[in-house]
């Protein structure tokens, strides 16, 4: 029997890979590559394929090409796309128009029904995962179709009485066929890296197609047309980090086009800051410090199924969540004995309430009223719910203080939309007590004592001063988010925002919409980044977090859930803030002026 040791092709092949034993990210070749999943295309005679320009691109790039079976064993597709850090949808047969809800027309090409409903999977699996995505042809055009858009099931029939171009000419694949003009403003200008004198950019494009994208809805825009205005390229940024492209870059990457390549750099750096983010989710505690979940608490809600609130465990687990404070809202009405107890009542209701969905899932979450019992869960892989109360209305006395802190009630927001008997509210406000009543100032003292958190989001400025003036201990804005940005009278100003650092408290940024941006309908992840730079640059980022508002009208643009929290770490990490910074910002900050508080 010949030994490999005599076979010298053999012996050089195992010196090789020899160099790299060990784990692969301590690998030379391997260090700081993210993994891309690529598509499979599905043959009847050999299965899964993959034609090799695509996987030839993502190591030119910088990536790891791995490619996923066709399968309809979602399970699985998920599993492999968990260990992943960017996907790559690749081209292949026409998309079958059963799920376009159209009848088939005599034009259309070989189908694979299989081969869609995996790809619809490995779409939604991205999009829940966060996932960059970059669709090409047919990855493109199914992207869109998951999402609702329309399609032509073949252009030259479907748009009679318009000049079509040839979109699928007798031209090399690793050729230019066409022009394509690309919006100056979009993602894509930026990705290809070139402008003319009037914003725009003209691409040369090689042409492999008879289907398209007919008319995009959201989340996609167009960001490219060809001169016949069939739809080039699509882009969901920043609800979704999804970009596709009508044209085959890969083969002109093949052929030599450099400027293609970049798309495939783009895929790859967007994947590595994927990982560095989902590491930092995996490696850290992350806190959110308001969410108010229990307003969705009804006789059969479970805090451990997938439910319809934007805070669930299971979304805690797919963003990788540690903590949450989870609050008993209570809407302000009266200013009566009677209202006051009903009030009272209902809030230990609710907090009674989150303890018992605790107690359903005591094997996945655990009640943390301490710092140390909030690292302890992290550590123990528990999730932690934290208690609060969101507007002082129900606290009739000093001693009901007692019972809050037994229920494990972290701190209590003063007021909400609505002057109190504590204090004056930021709206509905009509001076009742001139900022802290005396029985407020009282309460303030008594909480302080206790080691309950200060909460003066919803309060007025006149409240917010009495507060920062009479606290001895730090204070938090739990959620509150900066005027300056977004002239809400419900934020805060850059004085309050310095005031309340000096004092060393902390401001949680919110992320409800009208609180974010003006014009709300556009509010999104990117300018709750620029509320963050924000406090940081008037005060450091020992003084700023994150507090969602999920469930209580928290929600916008490329942020719906808690499982997409994530997007927000990596829109951080593109802005250029360090690990240090991101543990600051998701619940050091926090942590801090909690311990700072306690007894």
């Amino acid at each position: 029997m010949k030994s490999y040791e005599n076979i010298q092709a053999l012996v050089e092949l195992n010196s090789e890979v020899e160099k790299y034993k060990g784990s692969s990210y301590s690998a030379p070749f391997i260090f700081n590559k993210p993994r891309i999943a690529v598509s499979a295309n599905l043959n009847d005679q050999w299965g899964s394929t993959i034609a090799l320009p695509y996987t030839d691109a993502v190591i030119k790039a910088g990536g790891i090409p791995v490619v996923i079976p066709v399968t309809n064993q979602f399970e699985i597709l998920r599993s492999v796309l968990e260990e992943c850090d960017g996907l790559l949808l690749s081209g292949g047969d026409d998309i079958n128009p059963l799920f376009l809800g159209e009848d088939p027309i005599s034009q259309l090409g070989d189908v694979n029904t299989e081969r869609d409903r995996y790809d619809f999977a490995l779409i939604r699996i991205a999009a829940e995962l966060c996932i960059p995505v970059l669709g090409i042809c047919r990855g493109e055009q199914i992207m869109a179709v998951a999402f609702g858009c329309e399609m032509y099931q073949d252009i030259y029939t479907q748009r009679k009485g318009l000049d079509t171009l040839g979109h699928n000419p007798k031209i090399k694949k690793t050729e230019g066929a066409h022009w394509i003009n690309v919006d100056g403003k979009s993602r894509l200008a930026k990705i290809l890296n070139g402008k003319n004198e009037n914003g725009e950019i003209h691409c040369h494009v090689n042409s492999i197609h008879h289907q398209a994208v007919k008319n995009v809805c959201p989340p996609f825009v167009v960001c490219a047309t060809a001169n016949d205005d069939i739809i080039e390229a699509i882009d969901a940024y920043p609800e979704l980090n999804m970009l596709g492209v009508q044209w085959h870059p890969e083969q002109l990457v093949k052929g030599g086009i450099e400027q293609q390549i970049l798309l495939f750099k783009w895929l790859v750096e967007e994947a590595f800051l994927y990982h560095r983010a989902r590491s930092f989710h995996h490696n850290y505690l992350t806190l959110d410090s308001h969410t108010d979940t229990p307003m969705k608490f009804t006789s059969k809600f479970n805090f451990g199924d997938l439910c319809s609130s934007l805070v669930d465990l299971p979304k805690m687990r797919i963003g990788e969540l540690s903590a949450v404070c989870m609050v008993a809202y209570l809407p302000q009405k009266e200013l009566t004995p009677e209202g006051t107890a009903n009030a009272k009542q209902r809030g230990i209701q609710i907090l009674e309430e989150i303890h018992r969905q605790v107690d359903l899932n005591k094997n996945q979450c655990t009640i943390a009223s301490d710092v140390n019992a909030i690292v302890d869960a992290h550590n123990k892989k528990l999730k932690a719910i934290i208690p609060a109360v969101e507007n002082g209305y129900m606290i009739d006395s000093l001693s009901l203080l007692q019972k809050l802190k037994k229920l494990g009630v972290v701190y209590i927001t003063l007021c909400h939309n609505g002057d109190n008997h504590i204090c004056d509210s930021a709206r509905k406000s009509v001076n009742l007590n001139g900022g802290l009543s005396d029985f407020g100032k009282e309460l303030v003292k008594e909480m302080n004592r206790l080691g309950i958190m200060v909460d003066i989001s919803h309060a007025a400025p006149s409240t917010v001063a009495d507060v920062i003036k009479l606290s001895s201990k730090p204070i938090i804005a739990s959620h509150s988010s900066v005027k300056a940005i977004c002239n809400h009278g419900r934020n805060l100003t850059d004085e309050q925002i310095k005031a309340i650092a000096s004092k060393g408290g902390v401001i949680q940024i919110c992320l409800y919409a009208g609180f974010i941006n003006n014009d709300e309908t556009k509010a999104s992840l990117l300018d709750v980044v620029e509320h963050i730079k924000h406090v940081v640059d008037l005060c450091g980022v020992d003084y700023v977090g994150i507090g969602s508002d999920f469930d209580g009208d928290g929600e916008l643009i490329g942020c719906r859930n808690t499982q997409q929290l994530i997007r927000l770490t990596i829109e951080l990490l593109r802005a250029g803030y360090s690990e240090s910074d991101l543990k600051k910002i998701w619940g050091d900050n926090f942590l801090r002026v909690m311990k700072a508080n306690e007894v």
